[in-house]
């Protein structure tokens, strides 16, 4: 019985950590999204406000 309960330990601290890096890359991606967004408008607000003068 202490080996299968190690056993789900271990495999509780492995998924756990796959989790965790997976979210991080998540949230990485969404930060880099956000960024690239921004930058397309501004870019956008600069030509029209270059169109109105």
């Amino acid at each position: 019985m202490g080996e299968k309960f190690l056993c789900g330990v271990i495999l509780g601290m492995l998924g756990g950590a796959l989790l965790v890096t997976n979210s991080v890359k998540a949230r990485d991606l969404v930060k880099e999204g956000q960024a690239e967004v921004e930058k397309a408008a501004k870019m956008k607000m600069e030509e029209l406000s270059k169109l109105k003068k």
